[in-house]
């Protein structure tokens, strides 16, 4: 019986400590969204939660000179929250490249505004022309990083830097590898710029402008 009860006491005691490590989890916890489902591109969310002291260099890496111009958005908008617009803007990186790379045009429309679009319909028609296809793959997002920000008038802009790693591979209209390869990834440093007109009804965040860092 001294057995018995001392057998129960430890496994009691085991699983006390797994509930301490896993947590509740009923095994019905809904699964992350994957990077390719864009049936319907989602949009940088206005998100629900105020970010008073935008600082989090961890989890939302922010350069000094652009906490005051995030406050503003803030401002402005008391309902943003920037680890939201974060994922969002990461996932918008993915789909317009991915749509740029594949000269998805109505993909772009919802994404950019129209200078950007024309930009890259100018690009992707000079591509059609040469008989050229991009083959790219996003391998990862290193880093997102918000470098400006700030408010004019009722259009807030946000400034991201986006350290990424590519594999990209030019084909000509045979199928030949004229350019770049699959297997060697390699280092691309992007500065994109989001707006969007506070309060309104829309709740799309727009990439307005593309640069190399």
């Amino acid at each position: 019986m001294f057995y018995i009860v001392l057998l129960a006491m430890v496994a009691g005691f085991l699983a006390l400590r797994l509930y301490s490590v896993l947590g509740k989890r009923t095994g019905h916890e809904p699964l992350p969204r994957a990077a390719e489902e864009r049936a319907v591109p989602a949009p940088l969310p206005r998100s629900i939660e105020a970010a008073a002291e935008p600082r989090d260099a961890v989890n939302r890496p922010i350069e000094a000179g652009a906490e005051a111009g995030l406050r503003a958005v803030v401002a402005g908008e008391p309902g943003f929250d920037l680890g939201r617009f974060m994922e969002g803007a990461k996932a918008a990186y993915r789909m317009t490249l991915e749509a740029f790379w594949r000269g998805d045009e109505a993909a772009l429309a919802d994404l950019a505004e129209p200078e950007v679009r024309e930009a890259f319909a100018d690009a992707i028609a000079a591509r059609r022309e040469a008989g050229e296809t991009l083959d790219n793959r996003l391998v990862s997002i290193e880093r997102a990083t918000v470098v400006d920000a700030g408010v004019s008038g009722r259009v807030a802009r946000i400034v991201i830097r986006f350290d990424a790693d590519v594999a990209a591979v030019t084909r000509d209209a045979e199928g030949r590898v004229i350019a770049g390869s699959l297997t060697d990834a390699v280092e691309t440093h992007d500065v994109w710029t989001f707006v969007r007109t506070l309060k309104s009804a829309d709740p799309n965040w727009k990439l307005a402008d593309t640069d190399e860092a």
